[in-house]
């Protein structure tokens, strides 16, 4: 089964952008790696990161760790059918989604998570879980414009979103030009996918 075992995202400053994780979330290295540059890039850079949390309360927590230390609210908190969560934009660009499907807590609220879910905005759905079948990945649940890949013990999962739906999902506009930022590391290859994203080999943590 295919694993992800970190992402490293191009920010400006990587000791401040690492200030902002650890105060924020409590990301540290093994799964969040930085490196400096400045890509030209503009708007929307299509894709998005969750935290998936056990309780409303953590997401509440997770949340507003991130706006104290610096974030900026994209989507407040709010509830919905599927549970509850909100979308900040860090401070060196990169969108966050905080959620949980669970409707009420059951132990006093952490600034904690259980899940890191990378989704990646495709112009062509079916085209690029194409291409990632041809690379190794397994679809676990595919419809329409959304495709969950099975990522067994992988600590990161993945999958794909509409390029707009995950815009609007994130709560931004869907233009974009210019650099991801972002590069994926894992034990699937070296490739960049059709829109455009990196990928790179990453020795797996057992």
């Amino acid at each position: 089964m295919a694993n992800i075992d970190s992402v490293t995202l191009e920010v400006a400053d990587p000791s401040t952008a690492r200030s902002f994780y650890d105060a924020a979330f409590g990301l540290g290295e093994d799964r969040l790696r930085l490196t400096a540059g400045e890509t030209p890039s503009s708007g929307f850079r299509g894709f998005h990161i969750s935290l998936v949390a056990d309780q409303p309360g953590d997401v509440h927590a997770l949340f507003d760790a991130a706006v104290s230390a610096g974030a900026t609210v994209l989507k407040p908190l709010a509830k919905s059918m599927w549970g509850h969560g909100g979308v900040v934009q860090a401070p060196d660009g990169t969108i966050w989604k905080v959620a949980t499907s669970a409707k009420k807590d059951t132990r006093p609220a952490e600034r904690r998570f259980d899940k890191i879910v990378l989704l990646v905005g495709a112009d062509d759905v079916s085209a690029s879980k194409k291409f990632y079948v041809g690379h190794g990945l397994t679809v676990g649940k595919s419809f329409g414009s959304y495709v969950d890949f099975k990522m067994g013990s992988s600590p990161i999962g993945f999958g794909l979103y509409k390029r707009a739906a995950l815009a609007k999902d994130a709560g931004v506009p869907p233009e974009g030009t210019g650099s991801h930022r972002l590069t994926v590391g894992g034990d699937v290859g070296e490739f960049t996918d059709p829109d455009g994203f990196a990928w790179e080999s990453v020795r797996v943590n057992s």
